[in-house]
């Protein structure tokens, strides 16, 4: 798997300077809770004012990457204090970065969050979690965590996903992988662009995981005007129940996805941007120490309005009962 093979967008100083100050203005003002409707209020319209400088590296994601890093934000490890043993006990640790991570969010289109994760903050810490080791969850540390496109259980899905680094010192590595530059056969794109198979919610909705309604069939990929889409969890996806044909174009889409694969080390300050209809990301295998120094990333999620990437037939899921909250700019 290669390393380094990503883009990279530098932060100019002013730009650095703009989101950091600007940060800690809305910190003085209305305290660190990331959730608020009138927090939320003030980072859309302090994000309005960014100046062409700030904006360039937040421009959409223009190349078959898929995804890139948005380097050059400061961080000193002393700073954030000790990796969080959960997201639950996390409370408002390094309360600046979700801030500045809801800034450059906002930049790009619509924050949003989940009544059933993580409380429904707007800022997900991604940290490992005593006795989640062996879960497919950002919760986990010893297992592969399998690539995957972020909430694929959902039509609501984010089109954008935000990973920023707070601590890493093992390297440990996020993995990613296109669609576009995966190599299959068309009579593999035509399967798996039926609806054959259900994604089930993952372990992180425990709620969603026990709705009564039917599971909706959708399919893995799907063409657009910009090239090639998928919608992608196969430890969520039930392949067992598929036909032998359907299971292995399956298994074939998962083996180009792998060849592709990348894996980023990212470093402290860094924030790796991702287009979720083209990209499944994850990470490899971890040994956690707990004992304050483990990896820690913040997540958030974004909208495009407008983005017109998906199928219509997924405005009629139930989404599992799952409902997203929107911070509209």
């Amino acid at each position: 798997m290669p390393t380094g093979a990503v883009p990279l967008r530098q932060l100019a100083p002013h730009a650095v300077d703009e989101l950091t100050d600007t940060a800690q203005k809305i910190l003085a003002e209305f305290g660190s809770s990331a959730a608020r409707s009138e927090l939320l209020r003030r980072i859309a319209e302090s994000a309005a004012r960014f100046d062409e400088t700030t904006l360039r590296p937040c421009r959409p994601v223009d190349t078959d990457d898929g995804l890139y890093v948005l380097r050059g934000l400061p961080l000193e490890d002393s700073d954030v204090g000790p990796t969080p043993g959960s997201w639950a006990t996390a409370g408002d640790r390094a309360a600046a970065w979700d801030v500045i991570l809801l800034l450059l969010a906002t930049a790009m289109g619509h924050p949003i969050a989940w009544e059933g994760q993580q409380e429904g903050r707007f800022v997900h810490n991604i940290v490992p979690s005593p006795g989640h080791e062996a879960e497919q969850t950002g919760a986990s540390s010893t297992v592969l965590l399998s690539p995957h496109t972020e909430d694929a259980f959902h039509p609501g899905r984010a089109h954008l996903l935000l990973l920023a680094c707070m601590r890493n010192h093992d390297s440990v590595a996020t993995t990613a992988a296109s669609v576009r530059k995966v190599r299959l056969d068309p009579a593999d794109v035509a399967l798996l662009s039926r609806p054959v198979l259900p994604i089930l919610p993952d372990d992180a909705y425990t709620e969603a995981q026990s709705f009564a309604g039917e599971a909706p069939k959708i399919p893995a990929l799907w063409q657009t005007q910009a090239g090639p889409t998928l919608r992608y969890d196969p430890a969520y996806t039930p392949l067992d129940e598929a036909p032998a044909d359907y299971r292995a174009a399956y298994g074939r889409l998962t083996a180009e996805l792998e060849r592709v694969s990348v894996a980023v080390a990212l470093e402290p300050g860094d924030v790796l941007v991702v287009d979720n209809d083209v990209v499944v990301h994850g990470r490899v295998p971890f040994k956690a120490r707990y004992d304050g120094t483990d990896r820690w990333l913040k997540r958030a999620s974004v909208r495009v309005p407008g983005r017109r990437t998906r199928p219509l037939a997924e405005s009629d899921e139930h989404g599992y009962g799952q409902t997203a909250l929107v911070a509209l700019v």
